[in-house]
């Protein structure tokens, strides 16, 4: 790769160490730049040569940037991606795009008419889980889809050290954090639905956001249901689909987030890999055989989403997650609200 594209991240909390950083000092085509901590230099620990800014505004000001990665609590992500693209930067927002969809085609349409990429971090379309069950519906072997379950569950009463995804406020709770990521991979198969049902709830004793939903994606023929408690403390299969002549059955499985955790990088030997005994169940039938398999699970790996960006940015290739399809998901989060609050079904725009 001839070009490399300095980069800055906006912060260096959890998000930026596991899921940005990795990813832009491996990949030949970055050069993880610099970051922005307001007071301490713990990036610098792992990555001496990095810049640190104790405010956006300076590294902004930093004119060897090229692209920005807003990684920071979700009520800022309008604010501080509308402000790296008036800079004249590339940005990566992380999910959810925005609070509220009007924001994100603010977005999008500041990024077209200053002829920048704009991006969302949707990295759960690269989960190793995902990338199969997708793959078995794409080939058909279910026939019609007509229900799919996905679910995101945890057991855990206490609140999370991260002390902005605890306070209640715009951007906040379960919906926006983990149904950002079930929403999208539902419509990135299946395309936007008709209308949303939604149960929205608070159900751990000190919660004051939400930490259970229940949305009911309304199709044609297909009902798409993504839950999330974080009360589970014996989990179902994160995706169950049904197809009229048969049936996938698969754990939440990838792996990737837990080898950033223990500090490896995604360079290192059998990346998301899955184990065999987490590989999912087809139960179907093929040429007039019913046929019951374990079907091998696909290595998960985010660094295709940042190839991604390094190609639509240096050979102006494809956006590997586009604003309009992470709009979306907002206008879903943002109706899904709604009808919890009427209880009603909520009609979503075509």
């Amino acid at each position: 790769m001839s070009k490399v594209i300095k980069t800055g991240v906006c912060s260096y909390g959890m998000s930026g160490q596991v899921f940005h950083a990795p990813f832009l000092h491996v990949n030949p085509g970055f050069e993880f730049t610099a970051v922005v901590e307001r007071s301490k230099n713990l990036a610098q620990e792992r990555y001496p040569d990095v810049k640190v800014y104790r405010s956006l505004e300076e590294m902004l000001a930093d004119k060897s940037l090229e692209l920005i990665v807003v990684n920071t609590p979700n009520y800022t992500h309008y604010e501080y991606a509308k402000a790296a693209l008036e800079a004249g930067k590339n940005v990566i927002v992380e999910k959810p795009f925005t609070v509220h969809a009007g924001e994100g085609k603010e977005l999008a349409a500041l990024a077209k008419s200053k002829g920048l990429l704009l991006s969302v971090y949707h990295n759960r379309r690269y989960d190793s889980d995902y990338k199969v069950v997708r793959k078995i519906i794409e080939s058909g072997v279910l026939g019609d889809v007509l229900e799919a379950e996905i679910h995101y569950d945890r057991f855990k009463e206490e609140l999370s050290y991260k002390k902005h995804k605890e306070v209640g406020g715009p951007g906040t709770g379960a919906l926006y954090d983990l149904g950002s990521h079930l929403i999208d991979q539902v419509l990135t198969i299946f395309g936007m639905p008709k209308a949303v049902w939604a149960d929205i709830r608070v159900i751990r004793k000190d919660s004051i956001v939400d930490d259970y939903f229940e949305l009911v994606l309304y199709y044609d023929k297909l009902r798409a249901r993504v839950k999330c408690s974080y009360l589970v403390r014996e989990a179902l299969p994160a995706y169950q689909i049904h197809g009229r002549i048969g049936s996938f059955i698969k754990t939440k499985s990838d792996i990737q987030e837990a080898q950033l955790q223990r500090g490896l990088f995604p360079n290192s030997p059998d990346w998301g890999a899955e184990a065999p005994h987490e590989w999912g169940l087809l139960h179907t039938e093929i040429n007039g055989e019913v046929v019951k398999k374990f079907v091998p699970g696909e290595n998960g790996n985010y660094m295709d989403y940042y190839q991604g960006v390094y190609e639509a940015i240096a050979n102006n290739a494809p956006n590997p997650v586009v604003p309009e399809d992470a709009i979306r998901v907002v206008e879903v989060i943002e109706a899904a609200f709604q009808s919890s609050e009427t209880g009603k079904v909520v009609t979503l725009p075509a």
